[in-house]
């Protein structure tokens, strides 16, 4: 009996499950279709979808790139390491016979404009002598380097194609760019031919990448692989977002942690392209270092965030809209900056003769300080001088530090004092292991300013040198006998 009530149970609830189902079938569409959330899908229809038609309208604009660089190979015995040795036998090969190697490599890039101007990376093209661009379409041309910008990791190339005109992508303001949108990443890997990986934006407003001086990218986690360099990371509305430059990965391969160049770093050297001049980055003329939990606390600040100003120079619209130093910079143009690098890259992006607008806490109060952005100043004159005569600096090439100086050498730091430039081989400077980079604040009694008290100091003479130089952050004080 209580076997046969248990049947009778489980019929019905058979009976009531089906009925629920039918139910869901007809009634839950109608019901999704009013409430679901924007952007989640509604019903299967939705769900099976292809990224094809994006696929079409972008592939056709990114491009192959091949480079060929001549190399100079060292011989390899280590003989040739010994001066006596070069003596006989000069710098080359055995007997006088230099060796050349042709280094080959390839990478990607992305259709800017229909006339054939090609945006890739600055380390995809470096140092090459040849550079050859292969369109989708299996054609060929020989390309020119139109600008190359190291400190940003971009390089602009342009393709002779006569009254053809090309298809290309266009940029879309990367910070508008959210983490979760989805993106593809468009490239030649490993030179296998033209491929697509998609994936999504993982984060934005990554600093701590270290691949150039204006570290800044879009993160995502479409597979990247060496040879997508200089390829376009495209979201779904056919437009740029940023170009691939970097991945992080212990195998060489994609892990799935790649990093782009947002597009609006792009667009600011673009726009320098096409007016015909060289990209000139902004000067704000400060320093600063990123407000740890250590320093919010000891300041007073609610949380660590922004950057904390630890030097102005005196010369910089910084310094005349009212910056000082111990200011916590919070924003620039009402985004948040966390560390230097943001800060720099939120003002490079920015042309010159831009009006910006900071948020400040000082003190624990908070303000905005405004002022126009400025090229970096020829000020003082830059005097290149090669130093000679008996002196521990003598083949050392020094210049004074001045903003466009400092940047066109991409020093790092407030531009002032005499930097050296570069140091000849086998000089006494070379000797004693000066570097370029290396800047000289004091010889003997004197400060060094300028290049003329540089020069005035050595011309004193003597068989003894103090001389007091700063080497990145660390300031090093040495006595030479000469």
């Amino acid at each position: 009996m209580k076997r046969v009530r248990t049947r009778a149970l489980g019929r019905s609830a058979a009976l009531l499950a089906a009925l629920l189902v039918v139910l869901a079938v007809l009634v839950v569409p109608a019901v999704a279709d009013t409430v679901a959330p924007e952007g989640v899908p509604a019903g299967r229809e939705q769900i099976t979808l292809s990224f094809a038609p994006v696929v079409k309208r972008t592939a056709p604009a990114v491009v192959n790139i091949f480079t060929k660089t001549v190399v100079q190979e060292r011989a390899m015995s280590p003989f040739f390491d010994d001066p006596v040795f070069r003596r006989f036998f000069g710098d080359g090969q055995p007997f006088g016979m230099p060796r050349e190697r042709v280094q080959n490599s390839l990478g990607s890039g992305v259709i800017v404009s229909a006339d054939g101007l090609i945006v890739t990376n600055h380390h995809v093209i470096k140092g090459a002598d040849q550079i050859t661009v292969v369109l989708s379409d299996r054609r060929e041309f020989e390309a020119k380097v139109v600008t190359d910008d190291p400190r940003v990791d971009l390089a602009v190339l342009r393709i002779a194609v006569g009254a053809e005109r090309l298809p290309f992508l266009q940029l879309r303001d990367s910070d508008d760019v959210e983490v979760g949108d989805l993106v593809l990443a468009i490239g030649n890997p490993f030179g296998v031919g033209q491929t697509v990986t998609s994936g999504i934006v993982s984060a934005v407003a990554r600093t701590a990448v270290g691949v150039s001086d204006y570290s800044f990218f879009i993160q995502t986690d479409a597979a990247i692989n060496p040879g997508n360099s200089g390829g376009p990371l495209v979201t779904l509305d056919g437009r740029v977002a940023g170009i691939n430059a970097a991945i992080y990965s212990q195998s060489g391969g994609s892990i799935g942690i790649g990093f782009a160049i947002p597009a609006n770093m792009v667009r600011a050297v673009l726009a320098a392209v096409t007016s015909g001049g060289k990209p000139i980055r902004p000067w704000l003329g400060l320093t600063g270092q990123a407000v740890t939990a250590e320093l919010a606390a000891s300041l007073g600040l609610p949380r660590p965030a922004g950057v904390l100003i630890r030097s102005v120079d005196a010369r910089s619209p910084a310094a005349q809209s009212g910056i000082k130093v111990g200011d916590v910079v919070t924003t620039v143009n009402g985004r948040a900056v966390n560390d230097p690098e943001a800060l720099l890259f939120r003002t490079a992006t920015e042309p010159v003769g831009a009006h910006v607008t900071l948020g400040v806490t000082r003190r624990g109060a908070e303000r905005t300080v405004e002022f126009t952005l400025i090229a970096p100043p020829e000020d003082p004159p830059r005097q290149v001088t090669t130093l000679s005569g008996r002196s521990p600096l003598a083949g050392a090439t020094v210049a004074n530090l001045s903003p466009a100086y400092a940047e066109e050498i991409e020093f790092a730091g407030l531009p002032q004092g005499v930097v050296i430039s570069g140091v000849a081989r086998g000089s006494p400077a070379a000797q004693v292991g000066f570097q370029p980079g290396d800047v000289l604040l004091r010889v003997d009694d004197r400060d060094i300013a300028e290049v003329r008290d540089l020069k005035a100091a050595l011309s004193v003479g003597g068989d003894q040198w103090r001389i007091r130089l700063k080497r990145d952050d660390q300031v090093i004080d040495t006595t030479l006998r000469w």
